[in-house]
């Protein structure tokens, strides 16, 4: 072979499919990929595949009807679309939520952090080849999801919020075991870090791979953790404070950079190890100053807001989640549009995959958290 037949033949991309149903891409996704042998020159995401109507049905169940759907818009983390719409039927009709509603609202939405985050976690350490921390981080999910069952009847789609508060209050002796597993996590956080997070193989496959700068993160419109292992400190509880959060003292992590670049994947893997300990001391201050009363407002089966339109704010586990809800005064809202943190990470997915490694894909992608529900809705 002469020799610019062997530098044509070295130098001839491949286009590649990744997905839309493949083991690392984290829901029903697809990404079409310029590679010149194992480096990439871009993935470019091709989403839809997920797609459900799910603003159109709003406006076809109703207010009351439409809570259950709210769930699959993230289903790892459905505590907070709940919230959201809660919290945006409550702002067009002027509802106000009692205080030991809001105070279940907290609790219910920062297990389900914890848990997304446990998910989160033992995903990617099992996306670069470790099996056994995705086993711990599961058992401990586990238990939290005994305990949000316990609490609403459901593990996955809970359905357990209402415009006004929430549908139950807590179980008689739910707070003692809320507690103790509290007890019981923070050791085990240590355990995990021990096992993996510090783990040399672990730092070397997600420090320096695909950092983000701060000016990117924030004109790709990134939220949530990704937003903040740029060394962005934005968190909607402490910033548009919403809820009971000005209630209770915690901590906004961000990204240090001490392990390789600042906002590179093992940031964005820290982020939300740091989270978990920060929403344990949430859980612990809600669950000892709980104060009495009912847990639900008193609205009409027949909802029926004036005319008007509204957006809220909740800081979901893939960040910043924002309702915008127009209605024209009947029982049905006339728009329902939801932005999600999922949707806002796979926007920089095509930058950061220039020059990447196709193994180093997985891990950019299981480190920014993308849930397919959440993108395509």
């Amino acid at each position: 072979m002469s020799g610019t037949a062997e530098q044509t033949l070295r130098a001839e991309e491949m286009t590649l499919n990744m997905g839309p149903q493949h083991p690392s891409t984290h829901g029903v996704l697809r990404f079409v990929i310029r590679a010149d042998g194992e480096v990439l020159r871009e993935a470019v995401p091709d989403v839809g595949y997920l797609h459900r109507s799910i603003e159109k049905i709003a406006e076809k169940v109703g207010y009351h009807g439409f809570m259950p759907y709210t769930d699959r818009v993230d289903y790892v983390c459905a505590m907070f679309t709940n919230q959201g719409w809660g919290m945006a039927c409550e702002k067009l009709a002027g509802i106000e939520v009692p205080r030991r509603g809001e105070y279940c609202r907290v609790i219910a939405a920062e297990f389900n952090r914890i848990a997304s985050h446990l998910l989160t976690v033992g995903v990617l350490g099992m996306d670069i080849g470790a099996m056994t921390p995705f086993l711990h981080a599961l058992r401990e999910r586990e238990m939290i999801n005994d305990l949000i069952e316990e609490l609403c009847g459901a593990r996955l789609t809970f359905n357990y919020m209402r415009i006004g508060g929430v549908a139950w209050d807590l179980p008689p002796g739910w707070r003692e075991k809320a507690l103790a597993y509290l007890e019981h996590l923070d050791p085990i956080l240590d355990e995990y870090n021990a096992l993996i997070s510090y783990n040399k193989i672990c730092i070397q496959r997600l420090a320096n791979v695909a950092p983000i700068s701060r000016e990117d993160a924030i004109n790709y419109n990134l939220a949530g953790p990704n937003l903040r292992a740029c060394g962005v400190k934005w968190d909607v509880r402490k910033d548009l404070p919403y809820s009971v959060y000005p209630d209770f003292e915690f901590d906004v992590p961000i990204g240090h950079g001490q392990w390789g670049t600042l906002g590179d994947s093992m940031d964005r893997y820290m982020m939300r190890i740091y989270e978990m300990k920060e929403s344990a001391k949430i859980l612990r201050q809600a669950l000892t100053r709980m104060p009495d009363g009912p847990v639900l407002a008193k609205v009409v089966r027949n909802f029926r807001p004036l005319a008007g339109e509204c957006q809220v704010r909740v800081e979901s586990a893939r960040g910043d989640q924002g309702w915008y809800v127009v209605s024209d005064g009947s029982g049905y809202p006339w728009r329902v549009h939801v932005r999600t943190g999922s949707f806002a990470a796979m926007g920089i997915i095509q930058k950061l995959s220039r020059g990447l490694m196709i193994a180093d894909l997985v891990v950019l992608i299981a480190s920014l958290d993308v849930i397919a529900p959440e993108i395509d809705r």
